[in-house]
C-alpha cells in the first residue's frame, strides 16, 4: 500500500499519513527513512496537536504534544518523559524509485 512520496517529507523533519482509520509518522533524515505508527505509547494518542508538528524545537527528537515526551527519530525508543524505555511501533516498508509502501 502507498504511504507516501519520499519528498513529501522534507530532510530533517517528519510527517503524519491517514490511510483509512490509521495514522502513520514518517521521518527523513537525509536519505534514512523511519515509519511509525502515530501513537505515543503512554496514552495511545496520536503525538501531535497540530498537523505534522512532531519535531521538538531543536528537530533532535519527535516529541509527544501532550505530555512532552521525548522518542529517537531512528528507533522510535522514548528516552525521556512518562514512557521512558517503551516504543513507537515501527511499520515495515519498502522504498521503491521514490515512494514509500507500506509492507
Amino acid at each position: 500500500m502507498e504511504l507516501c512520496r519520499i519528498e513529501e517529507v522534507a530532510d530533517g523533519c517528519a510527517r503524519g499519513f491517514d490511510i483509512g482509520n490509521q495514522r502513520y509518522i514518517v521521518v527523513r533524515q537525509g536519505q534514512d527513512l523511519f515509519v511509525y505508527l502515530n501513537r505515543c505509547p503512554h496514552l495511545g494518542i496520536p503525538l501531535e496537536w497540530f498537523p505534522d508538528q512532531f519535531m521538538d524545537a531543536d528537530g533532535e527528537f519527535l516529541r509527544c504534544a501532550t505530555h512532552g515526551a521525548l522518542f529517537l527519530p531512528d528507533t522510535g525508543e522514548c528516552v525521556f518523559g512518562p514512557c521512558t524505555g517503551q516504543f513507537l511501533v515501527k511499520q515495515s516498508f519498502a522504498r521503491i524509485d521514490d515512494i514509500i509502501y507500506l509492507k
